[in-house]
Parts: structure tokens; sequence; C-alpha cells
């Protein structure tokens, strides 16, 4: 048997905040991880987070008040809103942010710019509430950057090299601009380096910088960290959660837990049972595909409902969605793509299988996707097609394909991208009416020469001129697609983790079905529900919690009476 103060169960943000945390505060833990890799889903992400009223965003003069991010949560959940866990984030996130910034090697920088996703909303902020993790140089890790889980290869450039939020403007502009170009051939030259001794770059952004900063700041604080070693069950005596039985080293071994065990597993969008339990459209056999790790099933949900915790259901939305392109690998299968960013920029529509507009393009990425379910509902698929002209192609890339000087044609000879000299000639391709996309395409662009989109306001608040380009005048997402070639993407539901999870307090204990919590066990990350209600208020809502959640358990576990 093996004796400690904290058990945690997985290795993203939450983990590694609960992890760090404790042992800051004495405590003894370990860690356990059932993939060969640490990391989770945050080694995917973007690695923001949404912390109201950060002293980064004061540095830069925002003003920002609990009470204004409190309201604006009210207004985005309604009656789904659990005041316990709002106040509980918002009373605590700052502390925990600054704690990690600290005691760790990471850092964030505030975006003045980057809007809540509804920015118009009372409390909502116009900038500054995301904080993006800065880059961090996986050498550092040494021997055990190997065992980093590394970002979705459709997202990662040349196969191997990351690009973070702040070098996109980089590479848009790199054939027009000397110090974009600049910018771009060092992390270029950076990359073919790194090749010459990794399996990839080592110049690591989002996520997965994020990840690999915390990684090395436990491994320096002596945390253990076990991988290939899933949680068999939880240990409990007396009604209280003691520990658990992993196995490890191919053997199973009680692990003893004095403080009690914190679930961090990542949710379930791995789990096909729950998918469809819980996404309609999945339900109804249409296609979805997750971009998480393979290994999320919910472990850490049904660990928690086998000492008694209850499941959280009353929310918006079972996760957070995103449109996502599948992307053909060279051995016959696919991988996802979420589309975050395009979709706001200047020369592109989505349409429906009929070839109608049935959104604002570049509302946030959660959004749209209800959409595309709402404008599919009943017939035989759920997808849409991204379209765009060959400038915005050439400027701005679209879904896997980067901006020129990359080729489009090995995308055009395996059908990930689709293009036609006309917009008749593509509807026949893409299988929509001739009449009814050159309808739309010509409504379109008379509005949008104009600069303006009286169907659907693309372009008309902050969040969405923040994914526009700043140098597109006179509205910064919007204009005509007239010059051919023309394209098409194709792009179905997915998800970048769920929002259903177990009921919890404020101090992150698990509840049971009478609202009562279960002694010695905690959750946080995507294994607790939704502090937003199941709702998408804003970047970083997910790893800002998870973050905080993390080092509430904790902080809680360290002051309880063993």
């Amino acid at each position: 048997m093996t004796a400690v103060d904290l058990l945690v169960v997985g290795s993203g943000a939450a983990g590694f905040s609960a992890a760090l945390t404790a042992s800051h505060a004495g405590l003894k833990v370990v860690m356990v991880e059932k993939e060969p890799q640490f990391g989770g889903t945050t080694a995917y992400s973007a690695g923001v987070i949404w912390i109201p009223g950060n002293r980064h965003g004061r540095a830069l003069g925002i003003a920002d008040s609990k009470e204004d991010a409190l309201t604006y949560l009210q207004h985005e959940a309604g009656n789904r809103l659990n005041h316990d866990l709002a106040n509980a984030f918002l009373d605590n996130c700052n502390p925990a942010v600054e704690f990690i910034e600290n005691n760790t090697h990471v850092r964030y920088e505030a975006v003045p710019i980057w809007a809540d996703y509804h920015p118009t909303k009372p409390g909502a902020a116009q900038g500054g509430r995301s904080l993006l993790p800065l880059p961090f140089d996986g050498r550092r890790l040494g021997k055990r950057f190997k065992d980093l889980r590394a970002p979705i290869r459709t997202m990662m450039a040349f196969g191997g090299m990351m690009l973070g939020r702040n070098d996109l403007p980089h590479v848009f502009k790199m054939t027009r601009s000397a110090r974009s170009a600049l910018h771009v051939a060092g992390m270029t030259a950076r990359y073919a380096y790194d090749r010459l001794s990794h399996d990839r770059g080592t110049r690591l952004t989002n996520g997965n910088g994020l990840i690999a900063a915390l990684a090395l700041s436990a491994e320096e604080r002596g945390i253990d960290l076990w991988l290939n070693s899933p949680v068999v069950e939880l240990v409990q005596k007396e009604g209280r959660v003691t520990g658990a039985i992993v196995e490890h080293g191919g053997k199973r071994q009680e692990i003893s837990a004095t403080r009690g065990v914190v679930l961090a597993c990542g949710g379930f969008p791995a789990d096909a049972d729950l998918k469809a339990r819980y996404y309609g459209h999945v339900r109804d056999g249409h296609a979805h595909r997750s971009a998480p790790p393979p290994g999320n099933r919910g472990d850490g949900i049904r660990l928690g409902q086998s000492a008694g915790g209850a499941m959280a259901e009353d929310v918006a939305y079972a996760a957070a969605w995103v449109p996502v392109s599948l992307v053909p690998q060279p051995d016959g299968t696919t991988l996802p793509f979420p589309h975050f960013y395009e979709r706001g920029k200047p020369g592109y529509i989505a349409v429906d299988p009929e070839g109608r507009r049935f959104t604002n393009e570049s509302a946030s990425y959660h959004d749209f996707v209800p959409a595309m379910v709402e404008a599919c509902r009943g017939g035989k698929e759920t997808s849409s097609w991204l379209l765009c002209d060959h400038r915005a192609i050439r400027r701005y890339g679209m879904g896997a394909i980067g901006p020129a000087p990359l080729p489009l044609g090995p995308h055009l000879k395996n059908a990930y991208l689709i293009s036609a000299p006309g917009w008749r000639e593509l509807a026949a391709r893409i299988g929509v009416d001739a009449a009814t996309l050159q309808a739309t395409i010509d409504r379109f662009n008379a509005n949008a020469a104009r600069g303006e989109d009286p169907d659907f306001g693309k372009g008309t608040d902050a969040y969405h001129r923040f994914n526009g380009d700043p140098t597109h005048k006179p509205n910064p997402c919007l204009a005509p697609l007239e010059t051919g070639p023309f394209y098409a993407m194709k792009m179905i539901p997915g998800d970048i983790g769920t929002f259903l999870g177990l009921r919890a307090d404020g101090h992150a204990r698990v509840l049971d079905s009478a609202g009562r919590p279960i002694s010695g066990l905690y959750a946080a990350g995507n294994d607790m529900t939704s502090v937003m209600g199941g709702t998408y208020p804003g970047a970083g809502i997910t790893i800002g919690p998870a973050l905080t959640f993390g080092y509430i358990a904790a902080q809680h576990a360290a002051s309880a009476a063993p």
C-alpha cells in the first residue's frame, strides 16, 4: 500500500492545480493518469483562462469587478446558474491564478480586446477577462518531454510546429509584412532545429505550454505522477473516501489518501453511450466528432457515482460545442479540425445543406453548432458548408489549410477542400441547389460590399470584430465572395469537452442526490458540472474554473481534519 495525503486522478489543468496547491500546503501528493502521456484535454486546448478582475487586466487599466461578472453569468445562465459555485469561482479565481503564477513556471497575459462572447449583455467585458498563457520551452522538461501529450496534429503546422494566438496575425500577414515574415521565419527555423533531436517542435504555446510549465513545477516539488495507472475503484470507510485501488506497473495496489481524492479525469467526450444519451443530434444518428483525447470516457464521473455522487443534468448544453472539419490522413482515417477563427474573417460564409445561410459566422463556435443543428433538424444529417473565395483562402487559410504560400493542391486532391470556377459549379460539386446558393451569395455580396449584414449582424459587436481582420474596412468581418475560384469545406458538430458532471459545492466536494457532501471526495475540471450552467460566456470558461476548483479542493483538503 502507498500512503499519501491527497490522491489526484487526472493530469490536466485541474489535476495539476490541485496537486501543486496541496504540495505547497505541506501535503504529500500522488497524481495518477490512466493514459501513457500526461496533459489531458488541456494539452489540446488554447490554455486560455477566464478570470474576471485579474491583475493583468488591471495593469492595463481595464476596470472589472465580481459584481459585473456575476451579473453577466446570471444573464448567460439564467436559473441554471448555481450561485454557490459561481460565487466560489469568482471569490477564488484570482487567488488561484496568482498562486499558480507566483509558485510555478506558468505565466499569463491579458488580451485587452478579447471580448466576452456576448459583449452586449449586462456585465459583459469588452476585453481583459481572458488570459493567454505565454510560450514555454519544452526542452526544459528534459526526458519528460516525450511524456507530454502532443496537440491535435491538425492544429500544428508542418506536422509538429505549434502556433499560438499571438502568432496567427503574423501568419496571415507573412507575405505582406517584413516583420511578420521574420516572425514566421524565426518560428520555422526553431522548429527545423528542434526536429534534429525531437519528434515535434519544443516551442510550446496554448494549453501544451501551460501543461508543460505545470508539469515541470510539479516535478521540482517532488510530486509523483504515475502514467498508465487507471483507478479501478474508490475505497470508502465509514462513509468517507479514503483512497483508491490503482493499476500500476501491471499490478493492482491501494493508495491510501488521508485527506481524500480529487477527481479530474476530463469528463466524457469520448464515451459513445453518454454522448448518445445527452447529445440530441448523436441520438438521432447524426455524425459528431469530439476533439478531446480518446481516453476521456467519463471515468471520474463513474467513480464519483460509485461513491454515491450525483450527476448534475440541469445544464443549457451538455458540451462545449465547436464545428469541425474532418482532415484526411495518409492511413485513410480522418482527424477533426476545430473551426475557431476563420469563420469571422472577411470573405467567408456558412450555408446549410440547402444552400442557405443560417447563422452569424463570426459568433462563437459554441453558438454556431446549435444553430447548425436547428437548421438541419429533420434532415438526413447535421452539417454545413463553409464557403470562401480565392482571395480569402490565400490570405487567411481555411480549416487545417494555411494561407499563402502554403499549397492548396494536396487538400483539393484528397477532397478535404472542394473548388469550382463558379458558384453553380460548386453547388453541383457539394450537392446543394444551385439557384438557392446563387441567391444566397448574391444577397450576401450586395450587403457585404457596404460592410452590412442585415440578416445575421456579422461584425456588429466587439467579439465578432476581435475575430475579424482589423485592417479590412469598413467591417472587419465582411467582404464579398467574388474572386474565383470558389471553395467549400464540410463541417459537422464537434465538442472540446463536456459540461455535464458531478454535483459539487463551493469547496469542490462531490454531493450526493440529497445535496450532502461526500467526505473525502472532490471533483474539478470537466468531472465537475459546469460552473456556467452549460453556457459558454467567454474564452477560457473551462480551464479558468478547472484551475480554480483544483486550487479550492486542495485548500479544503489541507484544512480538513484527516
